[in-house]
């Protein structure tokens, strides 16, 4: 009997098997027969379907890379009960290790009731087992791709209701700690000085909570969402450095700009990357050195900016993480000591999505001499916004052309 034609005749058999190994599972330990075969039905019967419809190579090789069947009517279906089937897990508490193993379960109780039913080997076989296997690899991935997109929906809700029910409560201590502190300046400087500590921690918690929101915004690769529009990168950074020197008396920052400093940015995102660049650059630079930053035009389509500490050189071999998420790497345990309050090592990453959401680049030189420079360099428009201007144009000058004329 033929692969698809015994999986037909044994649905019951296989999804019994699938249920079994499901149950030995820990989620599937006090499930019901409905919910612990869920989709499994729908795959077996999707896969039976793809494996009887006639297939190209080019449909071979897409399936191959994990694209599915290239638009086969019957590879789609198998695409959507896997997803769905992938989203179901989630639900019910398997972690993706466990779906890979039931997928593993799955084909090889397939081919062992099979082999056990056909003893005797055909020259079809190989074929078959080969779209068999194309099948369940294709619908693997499919149900992988459902699961892991469910547990990252999951994952920004959660920041978002929790980003939305801290800032109230925080926005409030912090009100009512600087009206507090006003009151108690000149009776009890001791109360305005922990009132003010109260305000500085209050600080910290909302910046923490605002990088973990613009993680959560660029997990799985997504890139960090912008909405671009012209402005004066020299007035921005200008007010960026005020604030910075306000912060931190102690410390000396020197501005510099020059050339045209007009692009086509989003201004928010920009003020993080400029803020977490002077806040790494206080961190970790001497007191009695001055912070330098600069911006400057780098001809006509793009403009560079600077960040100059001269604190201890970060060591060669921390270089290359230094803008992964959550590498907290410190040059020495003074300048760990000194990291600042609600910093979780995502501040460099950050910069760094931000940059490349804009289409620019950032890197870092240091050394004990020439001190520790963060570079970002920024084109003066996002490629995907001129990307898309330049599709609207094409398309504008394509509908007012003649018909029949050629573009």
């Amino acid at each position: 009997m033929r692969l698809a034609e015994f999986i037909l005749a044994n649905v019951e058999g296989i999804l019994a098997d699938w249920e079994e190994f499901a149950r030995s599972l820990a989620p599937g330990a006090q499930m019901g027969q409905l919910a612990l075969r869920d989709d499994a039905e729908a795959i077996l019967r999707a896969t039976v379907r793809d494996m009887r419809a006639a297939q190209t190579l080019a449909q071979q090789a897409s399936k191959s890379k994990g694209h599915g069947g290239a638009g086969g009517g019957e590879s789609d279906r198998l695409d959507n009960a896997s997803s769905v089937y992938g989203v179901a897990r989630v639900g019910s508490g398997f972690n993706l290790v466990e779906v890979v193993s039931e997928y593993r379960a799955l084909r090889a109780s397939v081919l062992r009731l099979w082999r056990q039913s056909n003893p005797t080997p055909d020259v079809n076989n190989l074929d078959e087992v080969t779209r068999f296997n194309e099948c369940i690899d294709q619908s693997l991935a499919k149900a992988v791709t459902g699961y892991t997109k469910r547990v990252d929906q999951a994952r920004r809700m959660f920041l978002a209701i929790l980003a939305h029910d801290l800032r109230n409560p925080l926005n409030t201590i912090s009100l009512s700690a600087q009206l507090a502190s006003y009151g108690a300046a000149a009776a009890d400087p001791e109360s305005a000085q922990a009132l003010t500590q109260i305000d500085t921690s209050v600080e910290a918690i909302v910046r923490l909570i605002k990088d973990l929101i613009d993680f959560a915004s660029t997990g799985l690769g997504a890139a960090m969402p912008l909405s671009p529009a012209p402005m004066n990168l020299e007035r921005l950074c200008g007010e960026a450095v005020r604030e910075a020197q306000a912060a931190h008396p102690n410390h000396r920052i020197v501005y510099e700009a020059d050339g045209d400093l007009t692009v086509v940015a989003d201004a928010a995102r920009l003020r993080q990357v400029v803020s977490n660049l002077l806040g790494n650059a206080v961190q970790h630079g001497a007191a009695d050195r001055p912070i330098t930053f600069t911006l400057a035009a780098d001809g006509p389509n793009a403009v560079v900016l600077t960040a100059r500490n001269f604190g201890p050189p970060i060591p060669a071999e921390l270089i290359p993480t230094l803008f992964d998420p959550l590498v907290r790497g410190a040059s020495t345990a003074a300048d760990a000591s000194r990291r600042r309050p609600g910093s979780i090592g995502l501040g460099l990453y950050i910069v760094r999505e931000i940059v490349a959401a804009h289409g620019g680049t950032v890197d870092v030189t240091s050394s004990p001499d020439a001190g520790t420079v963060f570079t970002a360099r920024l084109p003066r428009r996002p490629a995907t916004l001129s990307a898309q201007e330049g599709d609207e144009s094409d398309r504008a000058h394509r509908h007012s052309m003649p018909p029949g004329a050629l573009p």
